[in-house]
């Protein structure tokens, strides 16, 4: 017993010291420097408690970045996610061209977001952009302006440059959706259930593991959201479309300000940390009733 015990450790030790150096060490860093003042690698560390945090809750730019990103969490977890496990429920029915459509709604994850970042800035673009153009050809002139860079519409704009693309979600409710069993469908016919009731009643229910799932991917992704805004308007116009991520890269990046940054980073921490605790209790995620 004792030399199995051992051969435990030795197994276990390279995962527990890359966890401990790459993952719990970072953090702790982060977590640490932000009760500091540490502006650029030259200059001095000190210790001014929760000074940062204090700065936090009065600097307009942080308030609006953490509405911004609440606001897409928000419409990430809800929208995205409907719109995914609907696609799922319809393509698991297998009509003819289901393969095709499966395909189709996965290419936008299969591009990078460099590539899908300037593929949005042609399609908005105020003077060749795919919308625009749309809207001349349907001489509805007076609506075609520059999208990202208006501020009644860079919101939106930067919005539904990920928002209905939720091909990830689809993929892993369409492999729950095939684990139900045939059972249910069956007894349902004899019952004289219609498609949609049997979506409603049998299979939604059986996805409550997967949904709650799913909505901590949606929910914490946009947590890390940056290149997508980064490269379509910068957190603009003024801060219009500004994030918590993309603050914290201004603030560390082109301000040195990193024991500031460090506190936005913990924030985001703390934020994803709560957002799966209460959907995993919302969801009931691994529980068996």
């Amino acid at each position: 017993m004792k030399n199995n015990k051992i051969w435990l450790y030795l197994f276990s030790a390279p995962l527990i010291l890359f966890f401990t150096v790459f993952l719990l060490a970072p953090v702790i860093i982060v977590f640490g420097t932000s009760f500091m003042e540490w502006k650029g690698f030259s200059g001095n560390i000190t210790f001014i408690g929760l000074d940062n945090y204090i700065a936090a809750v009065k600097d307009p730019e942080f308030i609006v970045s953490f509405q911004h990103t609440l606001i897409w969490i928000v419409l990430q977890s809800t929208i995205h996610v409907i719109i995914g496990v609907s696609f799922a429920i319809i393509i698991s029915r297998k009509f003819r061209g289901w393969k095709i459509l499966r395909t189709s709604f996965m290419i936008p994850n299969m591009i990078s977001a460099s590539a899908l970042g300037f593929i949005f800035l042609m399609v908005f673009n105020g003077q060749i952009g795919l919308i625009n153009s749309l809207l001349r050809k349907l001489n509805l002139e007076q609506l075609a302006h520059n999208w990202f860079f208006d501020p009644s519409t860079a919101f939106v704009s930067v919005t539904v440059t990920w928002l209905l693309f939720a091909g990830l979600i689809m993929l892993l409710v369409l492999t729950e959706i095939g684990t139900i069993p045939d059972s249910l469908y069956e007894a349902a016919d004899l019952d004289g259930a219609s498609q949609w009731q049997k979506d409603l009643f049998i299979t939604i229910p059986q996805l409550r593991n997967v949904l709650g799932t799913c909505m901590i991917i949606a929910a914490t992704s946009k947590l890390k959201e940056f290149e997508l805004i980064y490269l379509t308007t910068k957190g603009g116009p003024g801060t219009g479309t500004m994030s918590l991520p993309l603050y914290l890269y201004n603030t560390s990046i082109v301000q040195n300000n990193f024991g500031y940054s460090n506190m936005i980073g913990t924030v985001l921490i703390a934020l994803g940390l709560i957002l799966i605790f209460i959907i995993s209790k919302v969801f009931k995620i691994a529980s068996d009733d």
